[in-house]
């Protein structure tokens, strides 16, 4: 397979899907594999689903394996669940992934999985500094990358702004389900990223979701200290940024095992 490759899983509410990832490209090798999540959403059914995608390709031995997955993660440990079974909170979902895989696996949550994908081959490639990904979507998602290093599980969008939940007001579903317009949207999100911006001094902001392929539509009524870019990977990005977290992760592992042995 030329390249040095990983294997990114990004877990969703309908479907998983997943593919081998070339690390140098950021780009996908041959059709990703999708597979309606198994109902009910239980860890064994999610996990097993999982195995069956990763085996379908042939993945060299020490190919690693990172998924997205749709809640905070703390060391691989999914810590609350809301979009799949309840039975989920409190797993190590990176241990059941390893034991039906039999290869090294990283979790990370899925916002930034696709922060951690823009910042290294998409709207963000090459920026360094502090960069801001949110995803404007149903709710709205974030990750914080400074340097080329996660910050993981920020949960940007349950800010508290003027007594509102961030996202119930400022989220792509807002605008649908109250009809605003565009320009009306973008005062709301206007406020939105006013606030992280005091809070975080952004050098960049990445916006994704469904809505930034409309970004000529409100991007350009923000008025912000820091530039504000639609993303680039859209679909693509959990399966990329699980890929390259998981090489990452793996990297990460064999710089602290090296630095012990010197000690």
């Amino acid at each position: 397979m030329g390249h040095k490759i990983a294997f990114g899983v990004d877990v969703g509410g309908s479907g998983i899907k997943g593919a081998p990832v070339d690390l140098e490209t950021g780009k996908m090798v041959g059709e990703r594999l999708r597979i309606p999540t198994p109902q009910p959403a239980t860890p064994e059914a999610v996990a097993k689903v999982i195995g069956e995608i990763v085996k379908s390709f042939d993945l060299p031995d020490k190919a690693p394996i990172g998924i997205a997955f749709p809640a905070p993660i703390d060391h691989g440990v999914v810590r609350f669940i809301a979009n799949l079974d309840q039975s989920f909170t409190g797993v190590n979902l990176l241990e059941l992934v390893r034991e039906q895989t039999g290869h090294s696996v990283s979790v990370v949550n899925d916002a930034d999985a696709a922060g951690f994908a823009e910042q290294r081959y998409g709207a963000a490639a090459g920026i360094s500094g502090v960069i801001l990904v949110v995803t404007l979507g149903t709710g709205i998602g974030s990750a914080l990358i400074v340097d080329g290093v996660l910050v993981p599980n920020t949960e940007l969008g349950h800010l508290e702004i003027a007594g509102y939940d961030a996202e119930y007001q400022a989220a792509d579903s807002a605008r649908e389900r109250e009809s605003l317009t565009f320009p009306q949207w973008a005062e709301r999100l206007q406020k939105y990223f006013e606030t992280v911006e005091m809070l975080l001094s952004p050098d960049l902001i990445v916006v994704g979701g469904g809505v930034s392929k409309k970004y000529q539509e409100f991007l350009p009524l923000l008025d912000l200290r820091a530039p504000i870019i639609p993303a680039k990977l859209f679909n693509s990005a959990g399966i990329v940024g699980a890929a390259a977290y998981a090489e990452a992760e793996r990297k990460r592992a064999k710089v602290g095992k090296e630095t012990k042995r010197h000690h």
